[in-house]
Parts: structure tokens; C-alpha cells; sequence
């Protein structure tokens, strides 16, 4: 332990909260069993996150937080000894200790942060659904429509792949004469119906709901280069954890894409991170800001996926920290989940507000000095009831205390600051640049394409590539290169044969090229791709 921690009150082992009549403070190796802040605007829940997140820095572990109004970003630069914050240190006997913390912002829209991205394959078809709000049949379609994609190899990397795809297994319903021109999807809309009654009505909903996402910015979070969870979980050149912060302002406006969002990184790290128990601090700390959009409208199959997962990551060693005003925001079997609890004020106007002191009240472990319902209207701002987990893991008797000042600056940066800390990020460059690899969309227009050729082009095959080539090569042994109108009925035959052929032998060389390229593409030819708890890739 260094010296500035001690002078701001840290331990190797617990984070310095707050003070009242005892001293608050949360055990690391107990952070990962998840905590939630809550209390009314103003009341001071920014505060209180952003002496977590430096406390949970300064002990090595990376924090992620959604800033909602831009008042974390000051994590980032040097504290200011302002009178009021000298006096609050004061009086809890601490010296006051300016500091500031590596901080990488990230941003949906590329604005204020490295662009997040994520592809629609990873997402998955149950938050996908959730995102469109899409009833149980047109989920259903969709869930079609992705083992489609995943058992033919057709990777789902941003919205036009999805729609292409959409399009595809769209029944054909026009009349064809013998000679009429073959349709080149006829295996993927055959796929589909395999699964069940695909209708045009429906795709035609999905596309629309597709829309309302674009227009929300949805073309700019799914693509590539996808988000590389991992880059989350640094540390800086002193051990220092990373602090993350997703610019969540003009994200806020979209608040399914957001809550969606935050449920897929949630996801993605249960998946994808190796079992820890319980370790003496967390990989990571997530901090969910307006956390009730999580759960707004969501059906109840998705509540249990919710729920299990955030019952399950506590074992990732990676603890969730929800942000919102009332308790009750929270549902119950997600609200038992939350071991470390700080709550701010809240204000009993109405019905609804008294019913939220009350369930907060019942949470908190009673402490006989304390009517913890009154307590909860009195609080004056910085001020909150406290109980973190202790011990074996229970949790202690709830305290009143004065929150902590934090080290580093309150309040928003300027752009010119947040430009200066991206242009010196570790990820710089990485993830700045969109890619447009081909996928799914690519591919159906080249299938069509082949289709579709003229009259003095190749037949068959895919209008190009290596499918074109050895499809060129085979159509001249067998005299089938010519327009299909002066096709001979041997011909015809020997076309057919043609393309039989040349799907096995061109099958064959994808494969091979599926099991050699590292890609993301390269992973998903030719086999099923296997989905987890809340339908987002395995990649096992």
C-alpha cells in the first residue's frame, strides 16, 4: 500500500466509503457478489459510483460505467481542493489527496469515445428481438432466420446482411414456366420453411421494426471490428485498473439499443471469461446507470435469462453494480442478487414513492439506532445509508454516513481534454475505422448474380470468386458456357451436372478455408454455430 493510499484512506483489502458513526467500507473480495445505488436525482448516486470506481482503480481492478450526463468523464482529470471537498475530507480524518485515473472513453456513435461495436451474429436472436420489440411469432421468424445464417455459413455482421437474409427466406411464390430462370436462394428459402411457416407479412414487420433501429443509430453499433471485451479488462503502468466510460447521453435517447447494449457486453463476459470462484478482488466492476431500462418491457423468458445471468457472473469474478432511483425499479429475484447497497434520499410525494421508502427500508439489515424509513427522507445530499457485505458474506447492519469526496475531478471534462486522453489511448486505431468484410448480404448478391448472368457470361456459379472460376473451367469441358436459350437438352443435363459438381468441389475448398482463416468469418462456414444464455455466440 502507497502512501497516497493511506492518506486516502484504501486498504490492500477494502475500499473507504463513507463515515458516520462507523466507518464504511467495502471488502474487495466481496465486491463481485454485486451491489446497487440508488436514491432520488441529486441526492449525490454519481458521487457515490465515482468513489467506487476510484477505489476499485486504485486496487488494480478495470471499471466499466454507462455516464448517462457526462459528470463521470471528470474521473479522468486531476481533483480540484475545492473548500467544501477539504472540509468533508477533514472531518472523516483523511487528507485530501488530488488524483485522477487512465480512463478510455467509448461511444455507440463514435462521437465522444472509440465506436462500440458488435455484430449481429453475436448478438444473437433474443436480444435482437427485445431491441426490435417484436412479438413471439416475429421472434420466431428471426430465430429462423439466424440458424439459417449459422447452419449455411452466411455471417450476420451488420444490418444489411440481416436483411438480405431476411429477404432470402422469403417464400417464392411467383409462376415459372419450364424455362424460367432458376432461383438461386431456393436452398436457403427451402432451409427456412424447414423450420416452419415463414410469411412474407412477417419478414416485412422485422424489416420495418429494422428501420425504426436504423434510424436509432443501429447501423452504427453493429459491424466491424467487433468489441474485444478484453480491452476493458486493463490495467495501467502502475496496476491501476482501466476506467472505462461509455458516453451514454445521446445513447439514452435510444433506451432499448442501450439496455440491449449493456445486456450483450453482459452476456459476452459471462461467456466468454473462465470460472474464478471467489478471488480476493474482481476481473472487472460493471456500473449500470438508469439500470430500470434494463428491465423496462422486458417478457419473462428474457427476465430469466437476466437473472441467471446475473446470478452466474458473480463466479466470472466480475461483480454488476445497478445505478437507479428506487428499488423497485430492480425486480425482486434480480434486486436478491445485490449484496452491497448504498441508498441515497428518496422523496415520499406519492403513492408510488412511499412504496419505494418502504421496500428500501425492508432490504437493509435493521440497526436499532436507526428507523431506517425515516432516515431515508432526511438524508441531506452526500449523505446515504450503507450496508455492505461482511464476514461470510452477510450483510451488516445499516449505517448512516457521509460519502467520501472523491479524488479526482467532479463533474464533466471539456472536449478538448477528452480528445487529448483518446488521442493517448491504448485502443487507438483499433476500433476507429469501420470494416466491411463479406458476409451475408455479399454473398446473396453474388449467388444472385451467378444466377442471373447474361447470355455470352458464365453459367452457373457465383458471378465470380472461386465458384466463377471452376465453374467456368468445368461449363467448357462440358459445352455448357453458352446462352441459356441455346442450350441442347444434353447441354441442359450436363449444366445441372455442372453445378453439382462444382458445389462439392467448391464446398470441399471452403471448408478447408473455414478451418485455416482466424476470422471471425472464417470460424462459422460449414458448421452450426452454438448460442448461450442469452442467445449471444459461444465461442468456445
Amino acid at each position: 500500500m502507497t502512501a497516497q493510499d493511506n492518506k486516502l484512506g484504501d486498504t490492500d483489502d477494502k475500499i473507504f466509503v463513507g463515515k458516520g458513526d462507523e466507518q464504511a467500507w467495502l471488502t474487495l473480495a466481496l465486491a463481485n457478489r454485486h451491489g446497487l445505488v440508488t436514491g432520488a436525482t441529486g441526492t449525490g448516486k454519481t458521487v457515490s459510483l465515482q468513489v467506487m470506481a476510484e477505489g476499485f482503480a486504485r486496487a488494480g481492478v478495470p471499471v466499466f460505467a454507462a455516464d448517462i450526463k457526462g459528470d463521470l468523464s471528470g474521473i479522468s482529470e486531476v481533483g480540484e481542493a475545492k473548500d467544501f471537498i477539504v472540509k468533508r475530507a477533514t472531518e472523516m480524518g483523511l487528507t485530501f489527496q488530488p488524483d485522477q485515473f487512465s480512463t478510455v472513453f467509448w461511444d455507440v456513435f463514435g462521437e465522444q469515445g472509440h465506436p462500440v461495436r458488435a455484430t449481429v451474429t453475436e448478438m444473437g436472436p433474443l436480444l435482437l428481438a427485445r431491441m426490435l420489440d417484436l412479438n413471439d411469432v416475429q421472434e420466431g421468424v428471426l430465430n429462423v432466420a439466424f440458424r439459417v445464417a449459422d447452419d449455411n455459413g452466411l455471417a450476420l455482421i451488420d444490418m444489411k446482411d440481416l436483411r438480405a437474409l431476411l429477404d432470402a427466406i422469403v417464400p417464392d411464390t411467383s409462376k415459372k414456366g419450364p424455362d424460367a430462370e432458376e432461383d438461386a436462394l431456393a436452398p436457403i428459402r427451402k432451409a427456412a420453411q424447414g423450420f416452419g411457416n415463414v410469411t412474407k407479412a412477417t419478414v416485412g414487420t422485422i424489416q420495418r421494426q429494422l428501420l425504426v433501429l436504423e434510424n436509432q443509430g443501429g447501423t452504427k453499433f453493429f459491424g466491424e471490428p467487433a468489441l474485444t471485451l478484453k480491452d476493458f479488462m486493463r490495467t495501467d503502468r502502475d496496476g491501476r485498473g482501466m476506467v472505462n466510460i461509455l458516453a451514454a447521453d445521446k445513447l439514452m435517447q435510444s433506451p432499448r439499443l442501450y439496455a440491449t447494449f449493456l445486456l450483450w457486453m453482459l452476456s459476452e463476459l459471462f461467456e466468454e471469461l473462465p470460472e474464478a470462484g471467489d478471488p480476493p478482488k474482481p476481473k472487472l466492476v460493471f456500473f449500470f446507470d438508469e439500470a430500470h431500462l434494463l428491465f423496462n418491457d422486458a417478457p419473462k423468458a428474457l427476465m430469466d435469462k437476466i437473472e441467471q445471468v446475473v446470478r452466474l457472473i458473480r463466479s466470472k469474478g466480475v461483480g454488476v453494480y445497478f445505478v437507479t432511483q428506487n428499488p423497485i425499479d430492480v425486480p425482486d429475484r434480480v434486486l436478491g442478487q445485490m449484496g452491497n447497497r448504498v441508498q441515497h434520499a428518496l422523496r415520499a410525494f406519492t403513492p408510488r414513492d412511499q412504496k419505494a421508502v418502504a421496500a428500501a427500508a425492508q432490504t437493509f439489515r435493521p440497526n436499532p439506532k436507526l428507523d431506517t424509513g425515516k432516515v431515508i427522507m432526511e438524508l441531506g445530499k452526500g449523505e446515504a445509508l450503507v450496508s455492505f457485505l461482511e464476514g461470510n458474506g452477510t450483510p451488516a447492519m445499516v449505517e448512516r454516513v457521509m460519502i467520501r469526496p472523491p479524488s479526482a475531478r467532479i463533474g464533466p471534462i471539456t472536449p478538448e481534454e477528452r480528445k487529448a486522453i483518446m488521442d493517448a489511448s491504448p485502443v487507438k486505431g483499433k476500433y476507429d475505422t469501420a470494416v466491411d468484410a463479406e458476409s451475408a448480404y455479399e454473398i446473396i448478391q453474388k449467388r444472385i448474380a451467378g444466377t442471373a448472368a447474361p447470355a455470352d457470361g458464365p453459367a452457373g456459379g457465383s458471378g465470380g470468386g472461386i465458384l466463377g472460376q471452376i465453374g467456368s473451367i468445368v461449363g467448357t469441358i462440358f459445352g455448357t458456357n453458352t446462352g441459356r436459350n441455346r442450350l441442347t437438352t444434353g447441354q441442359r443435363i450436363a449444366r445441372d451436372v455442372t453445378r453439382t459438381v462444382t458445389g462439392k468441389v467448391v464446398g470441399g475448398v471452403v471448408a478447408d478455408l473455414g478451418k485455416s482463416v482466424g476470422g471471425q468469418l472464417g470460424g462459422s462456414v460449414g458448421r452450426a454455430l452454438v448460442r448461450g444464455a442469452l442467445g449471444g455466440l459461444l465461442r468456445r
